[in-house]
């Protein structure tokens, strides 16, 4: 979520950056919920100072009336006052007015009172809503592109490109021929973008997770998390992703529980609601999830293979850092991202993102992309961004500066570390031989009780 008071000094220039991501935002109908609040904020304000007053007449009429009815009391049982009972009466009579005048007046107040206080609770939630529908803003640092094909292609690193005596084979012929994916099944079971890992396949795969998870704790000092892989819809909402993405989420149809997209969901809110303190920061967390993607906004792409799935897994870095060191963090992840893919063997490239493919939430980001030998394609296997404060926001995380001065908002990283299943197309279709056998990196063979090679 933006600053508000970014959007009220700047919503020009806020809708300008808007526009570079393709994406629009409700800013004027935002300004004019915001005006319409502080409005009825100072309206309220006057109103409780008229009632306070008004209370303060009440209890000083009230007071002299009573004085003047024990007057008048004795005044009617033949007592000397002073004064006659005819002249307390109606000075009784009169203040009894006054009071009854003030009485109606205090309670008009308040009535007027709670319909502007139902009326704030409308604005709010109208400002509220619309305040999730702005994407952030991008860093200054982020090249202006419309879409996906003005991204940087960075030179590819890592091992060199394989070569082969033969033609390679994409993982759709490898993994059935191995007995290692099954795509009929996993169709049958559930449908398209759907497969059966078996064997040696499901093997590989948890080695590689195993092997993510151990690498960034033992290399990289993360803390390894395991989460819920259903969380309420609000922690989707300190994340970024609802009201946004609702269509591409998975959700309980009875419970307010939703399937995690990514295990960002999860990471982000693991401090919602708290104000660490600056000596605890950085927060470095490493989780593996399962996740869960309707892929409507996908539909048409990638429908061969196991690219592209409605399940897949995932191990997530994540961050929680200063302001003064997010971007200093943001390479860090990426070099950690590298590192396992130096460890793989992996040819690889370091994409950056132009505004136009930068997506909602992050203000700047990299993707990494793994050569598949096979199918003859860059995939991504991470993706790696700073969301600097916007998360924060929306899940209430501040941190209390060394200093002592105000609290401040941290800023929230997050990155594939790395994203299944492409890593195993890229392993399957890269290490494979003649014989249609594949050979196993080293770095996992330990994972797999020493197996150098699947056949």
């Amino acid at each position: 979520m933006l600053d508000i008071n970014l959007i009220r000094e700047k919503p020009d220039w806020v809708k300008e950056q808007i526009a570079k991501l393709n994406d629009t935002a409700p800013i004027d109908e935002i300004l004019a919920a915001d005006n319409r609040r502080r409005e009825i904020l100072g309206e309220v304000e006057e109103l409780r100072r008229q009632r306070n007053e008004s209370s303060k007449q009440i209890g000083y009429w009230m007071g002299s009336l009573k004085k003047l009815e024990a007057d008048l009391r004795r005044a009617e049982v033949g007592q000397d006052v002073g004064q006659t009972a005819v002249q307390l009466r109606t000075q009784v009579n009169s203040l009894q007015f006054n009071a009854d005048e003030a009485k109606e007046e205090t309670r008009k107040l308040g009535e007027r009172i709670s319909e502007l206080d139902e009326e704030l609770r409308q604005v709010d939630a109208r400002l509220n809503e619309h305040m999730l529908w702005v994407p952030n803003i991008p860093h200054e640092s982020v090249p202006v592109g419309a879409n996906d094909s003005a991204n940087i292609n960075h030179p590819p690193q890592g091992a060199p490109e394989p070569q082969f005596d033969f033609t390679p084979k994409p993982h759709w012929d490898l993994g059935p021929a191995l007995d290692i994916i099954d795509f009929e099944r996993g169709v049958k079971m559930s449908g398209s973008r759907f497969y059966l890992l078996k064997g040696w396949g499901a093997r590989l795969q948890r080695a590689l997770i195993q092997f993510f998870l151990n690498y960034h704790v033992t290399q990289h000092d993360y803390t390894e998390i395991y989460p819920p892989f259903m969380v309420r819809s609000a922690m989707f909402e300190g994340a970024g992703q609802l009201p946004k993405f609702a269509d591409n989420i998975y959700r309980d149809a009875e419970e307010d529980y939703m399937l995690l997209g990514t295990a960002e969901i999860a990471l982000t809110n693991i401090h919602r609601d708290e104000i660490l303190d600056e000596a605890d920061l950085p927060q470095k967390y490493v989780a593996y999830t399962p996740c869960f993607r309707r892929e409507k906004m996908s539909a048409g792409r990638d429908v061969r293979g196991i690219k592209r799935g409605h399940q897949f897994d995932k191990v997530e870095m994540y961050r929680f850092t200063t302001p003064e060191t997010s971007y200093q963090a943001l390479e860090e992840m990426v070099q950690n991202a590298k590192n396992v893919c130096e460890a793989l063997g992996l040819r690889y490239r370091v994409v950056e993102m132009v505004t136009g493919d930068l997506g909602f939430a992050a203000t700047k980001k990299y993707d990494l992309e793994a050569w598949a030998a096979g199918c003859g394609e860059w995939l991504e296997i991470s993706s790696i961004s700073n969301t600097e404060a916007f998360q924060a926001r929306r899940a209430n995380i501040k941190y209390r500066p060394a200093d002592g001065g105000r609290t401040r908002y941290v800023h929230t990283l997050n990155g594939s570390g790395l994203a299944l299943p492409r890593v195993m197309i890229a392993l399957l279709e890269n290490n494979q031989q003649a014989d249609g056998s594949i050979v196993v990196p080293e770095v996992l063979r330990p994972y797999l009780g020493g197996t150098a090679v699947i056949r």
